[in-house]
């Protein structure tokens, strides 16, 4: 596990923020969706994203869709998002992704990835759900939502782990939270603006 944790924290310093994908339902059977979803990741992957995690849903066309990207850009650090179920976990694993967010802490569920030597990052925003994963020994946490964080939580108290922050955040906001100690930073809802990536996103990879 602890090769994992290394190399993961090694893609955090090559690249500051994971895309999250949710993807909607029609893109699995609407071709025209898909088509210029793909064009659209093509085109982010050439200018340099290196980051990606897809919401996981029980949709039996899921496990497809995430392998084909998996399949198509194999050097992307690709893992899965909302985890909530060993099924989730189990869907990845055999996908080969690189690693799975939890929204919130599940002890249960971070043992069983654990016990699969699976990199399972859990959402965390309490001292003491804080205190119970380091106890288990887990080095990349992320802050979930960022907006609602223990106040007695100081990141910097802890120069061992990296924490991500996650929930509700946009390109706009990568400096600031690098500035306060994140390795990096999760943009999911704002990622997407009337059906297309945010363009301030493809302008961030352009320039950095």
């Amino acid at each position: 596990m602890n090769n994992k944790e290394d190399s993961f924290s090694e893609f955090l310093k090559t690249e500051s923020f994971f895309l999250l994908i949710k993807p909607e339902d029609n893109i699995y059977s609407n071709t025209s969706i898909r088509n210029s979803f793909f064009e659209e990741l093509e085109y982010l992957v050439k200018l340099g994203l290196k980051n990606i995690e897809i919401s996981w849903s029980n949709n039996e066309n899921w496990f497809d869709f995430v392998s084909d990207i998996k399949i198509k850009y194999p050097r992307i650090n690709l893992g899965s998002a909302s985890i909530v179920n060993k099924q989730s976990i189990e869907d990845s694993l055999k996908i080969g992704l690189n690693f799975s967010m939890m929204k919130f802490w599940n002890k249960d569920l971070f043992n069983y990835a654990q016990s699969k030597s699976y990199l399972l990052i859990p959402g965390i925003n309490n001292l003491k759900d804080l205190n119970e994963a380091i106890d288990l020994n887990c080095k990349i946490i992320k802050i979930y939502p960022i907006n609602s964080k223990d106040s007695s939580i100081d990141i910097l108290n802890y120069t061992n782990i990296d924490f991500i922050a996650a929930g509700g955040l946009s390109i706009n906001d990568l400096k600031t939270y690098k500035s306060l100690g994140y390795k990096a930073v999760v943009i999911g809802d704002k990622a997407i603006k009337n059906k297309k990536f945010d363009p301030k996103i493809f302008e961030w990879l352009k320039n950095n």
